[in-house]
């Protein structure tokens, strides 16, 4: 069971990820702080809005004023993850410069609902948006022509074909 309420201020660490094979790879969330590993099963939708949400915010707040440098994203050992997020948002701490990331919990209607907030730096919310983005466009299947990605069981008009012709679906193997 996992607790109702969890916060990690200013996390060592902070990722996204995918982990499993191909056809049911699993997203993940995790940070770090000291040697408590937090990790929360995410959807590639929340990856992606998370990454949107963070890049919008820093652009409201002016941007990262410290020095990027290379980050660890991997993820880490143990996935096991709290709970299976269902909804995710982000806020800021004026004073303490910080940005939060709240994951709620999917549960059933009536239930308490399990949160965790993570605190992390600008620079860490920049590089967290960063990867979740390459994260969700590299688990995409691409159209070899156009380069755009394919979602399963949806039609591609490529534009490589003047969208005259369906070429094919993502998960039909390529006609050539």
């Amino acid at each position: 069971m996992s607790p109702e309420f969890l916060g990690l201020s200013r996390v060592e660490f902070i990722t996204v990820g995918a982990a499993g094979p191909p056809d049911r790879q699993e997203f993940y969330l995790q940070a770090q702080q000291g040697d408590l590993l937090v990790s929360l099963s995410i959807e590639e939708e929340h990856v992606a809005a998370l990454s949107m949400g963070l890049y919008e915010l820093l652009d409201q707040l002016g941007g990262v004023e410290e020095e990027r440098e290379p980050l660890d994203m991997g993820l880490r050992e143990p996935l096991e993850p709290l709970f299976r997020v269902g909804s995710v948002g982000l806020g800021y701490n004026e004073a303490e410069d910080a940005i939060v990331i709240i994951a709620r919990a999917l549960v059933d209607e009536g239930q308490a609902v399990p949160e965790v907030h993570l605190w992390c730096s600008r620079a860490q919310g920049y590089a967290l948006a960063e990867h979740a983005i390459r994260e969700v466009m590299e688990n995409r299947p691409r159209c070899p022509l156009c380069d755009e990605p394919l979602e399963p069981g949806t039609r591609h008009d490529c534009i490589r074909g003047d969208g005259q012709r369906w070429l094919f679906r993502a998960d039909e193997p390529y006609p050539g």
